[in-house]
């Protein structure tokens, strides 16, 4: 009998376990903000699940790929502004997700608030 309610017990946390994970938020997908003194109409990232990362409605700042560990996510850039190339990851602590909702906290200072697009 004491068998039978240590692995009643131990399934139910292995279950508890694998089920942790639902409802967790993922920085997966399409992220947009208003583009400042343009009415109507948005930019931002686009971070795919292997690993890619793409920008949306940004000509000149390129995303090329995240990675995050923990609460720091970190984006290879390419700035191709003004005839100059600077490639580079900036590193950004997020601050909220949800759902569709996305913070980002710079070290310089700036925040970048997401919106998910469906």
């Amino acid at each position: 009998m004491k068998k039978l309610i240590l692995g009643a017990a131990l399934l139910a946390a292995i279950l508890a376990a694998c089920g942790g994970k639902k409802g967790v938020e993922t920085v997966v997908g399409s992220w947009v903000m208003p583009i400042e003194g343009q009415p109507g109409k948005m930019q931002g990232i686009k971070l795919e699940e292997d690993g890619e990362a793409s920008s949306i409605n940004m000509a000149t700042l390129q995303y090329k790929y995240w990675d995050q560990h923990g609460d720091k996510l970190f984006l290879t850039v390419k700035s191709i502004g003004n005839g100059i190339e600077i490639e580079g990851i900036d590193t950004l602590t997020i601050e909220k997700l949800t759902a569709d909702s996305l913070v980002l906290n710079s070290n310089y200072g700036y925040t970048l608030r997401y919106v998910r697009q469906k």
